[in-house]
């Protein structure tokens, strides 16, 4: 039986003040790899980073039309991204040895997702845990 896979569809998209520096930085610490990266210098117009089969966008922080509609890096809520990972002990230790700064240490959850939460030097919050839903599977 052949199974076709359809590519995600979702793409997370963070600015960075320094999204040169954060690109090197989310490899380090959560295992991102860099699937295609645009722009001179310490500018990245554009870049697109894998984890497993999922991908996120990220560029440098600019004050143009769509930086004004997401506003800028940092505190402020709202921005989070949730990373289903196999072993979330691994994760953990992986993202506190790069300096991520942990925000909830690591718990079982009653829906039996074992998880953390941590930020990256620039603000956004980051959830890495067990649960991982599918699509196709029930929920």
């Amino acid at each position: 039986m052949t199974m076709s896979v359809e590519p995600p569809r979702l793409y997370p998209t963070l600015r960075y003040r320094n999204a040169a520096k954060m690109i090197d930085w989310l490899g380090e610490a959560f295992g991102f790899g860099v699937h295609a990266r645009y722009g001179e210098g310490d500018i990245v117009q554009h870049a697109e980073l894998t984890f497993g089969s999922s991908m996120i966008m990220l560029g440098t922080a600019r004050d143009d039309k769509f930086g004004q509609m997401i506003g800028a890096p940092g505190p402020g809520g709202g921005k989070s991204i949730y990373v289903a990972v196999d072993d979330a002990d691994a994760a953990y230790a992986r993202a506190k040895k790069a300096g991520a700064e942990i925000l909830e240490e690591l718990t079982d959850r009653d829906y039996g997702s074992r998880e953390f939460i941590c930020s990256d030097p620039e603000g956004n919050v980051w959830s890495f845990g067990t649960y991982w839903p599918k699509v196709g599977e029930k929920a």
